[in-house]
């Protein structure tokens, strides 16, 4: 456990992908940052594994996209299926940015290369301490721990993830509901025909299994389950796979690397700041994983909100980054809701949509825009 600092300009509570890049780029601005997290030792699981185009564009204010790119599988096609018919398929190639792709690379990866280029600019994680008390006043915050530390700050921000002690001393709200469903997450090795540079989403009357490619010959498993196991094991996977993905190739599980089992909530924090108190990440809005979406307008909110905290228009925070939030939390749930109905007739109207839909080169581009989240800030 390192020595707290008495003073800071800004204090950033967690560690995660947000914290990492929202200190990484006040550092590199010349703000003196304390970034607290209250885990021993950051992420050792993969659990976000997509990086989307905006978000690298982004990151090269840090000199870090080169070096995710090197660690990651380029993915430049998103794939919507029923069982072996394709419905829709949504290339990325020709979008207006240098990188037209997703990334899949897994979040302990991710945090790695972002800690690694915070120490190169001078700072640090400081662990574990967790946040227990936030009081500001007319001229700054005072952040106290469970450790019986405090430091206080010019500002302090919350990316402290989905329960943010932060929002909660805060006052602010967070309104929303929980999916009845929970969703499983899995890293397995396959034996399968599946293409290895896209990810695909497929869709059946038991409902949704999403399969895609990550470095080093693995994949990612995303699936809708109304009761699933805390653990799911290989057997659980295959069981998915076989009564929702391919027909004609089954894939088959070899093994598990690791597995995971989730509650989704969509919810928005009622406000971004409280006086000197900014929330950012998963402690301003969390939604459904459909899309990939989640780390990756986390990380543009610290981009965003580093630079107006250096350059004084914090003001304009909330409403620059606020309505993004909204539209992803609202384009996730359609998203999800439409890929896990269960009524037959429903589910032939929306197959019949998509796929009307997939022949026009117009909504595929429009799709293609949104997914990469090259249209939401634009």
């Amino acid at each position: 456990m390192s020595q707290l600092p008495a003073t800071a300009d800004v204090v950033v509570a967690g560690a995660g992908p947000t914290g990492l890049t929202l200190a990484a780029f006040l550092t590199a601005g010349g703000a003196d940052v304390v970034l607290l997290d209250k885990a021993a030792e950051g992420a050792g699981t993969s659990r976000a594994a997509v990086v989307h185009a905006r978000t690298l564009e982004v990151l090269e204010g840090l000199d870090v996209t080169a070096e995710l790119v090197k660690r990651g599988l380029i993915t430049p096609t998103f794939t919507v299926r029923d069982r072996d018919r394709v419905l829709l398929t949504v290339p990325f190639a020709g979008l207006p940015t240098a990188h037209p792709y997703t990334l899949m690379i897994p979040q302990n990866v991710t945090e790695e290369v972002l800690l690694a280029r915070l120490r190169a600019l001078g700072g640090q994680v400081h662990r574990p301490y967790e946040v227990t008390g936030v009081a500001q006043d007319e001229t700054g915050v005072t952040v106290t721990t469970s450790a019986g530390e405090s430091v206080r700050g010019r500002y302090v921000v919350g990316a402290d993830g989905m329960h943010s002690v932060v929002r909660e001393r805060s006052g602010i709200g967070f309104t929303g509901a929980r999916y009845a469903q929970s969703f499983v997450l899995a890293d397995v090795r396959l034996d399968s025909e599946l293409p290895g540079d896209e990810v695909q989403l497929f869709l059946s009357a038991a409902g949704l299994v999403v399969v895609a490619p990550l470095p080093g010959g693995r994949h990612r498993i995303v699936a809708t389950v109304d009761e699933a196991p805390e653990h799911p094991d290989a057997a659980d996977v295959q069981a998915l796979l076989d009564g929702r993905g391919p027909r004609s190739a089954p894939a088959s599980v070899r093994d598990v690397g690791w597995s995971s089992r989730f509650r989704v909530h969509h919810r928005i924090a009622g406000h971004y700041r409280a006086g000197r108190i900014f929330l950012a990440g998963d402690a301003a809005h969390v939604h459904s994983p459909a899309g990939g979406q989640g780390m990756n307008i986390g990380i543009q909110d610290a981009a965003e909100l580093a630079r107006r905290i250096l350059d004084g228009t914090q003001d304009g925070y909330e409403a620059a980054r606020r309505p993004v939030a909204a539209g992803v939390v609202a384009m996730t749930d359609r998203m999800t809701r439409a890929a896990t109905v269960r009524n037959p007739v429903a589910r032939a109207v929306r197959n019949t949509a998509l796929a009307v839909a997939g022949r026009r080169g117009s909504v595929r581009r429009r799709l293609a825009m949104r997914l990469s989240e090259l249209s939401t800030d634009r």
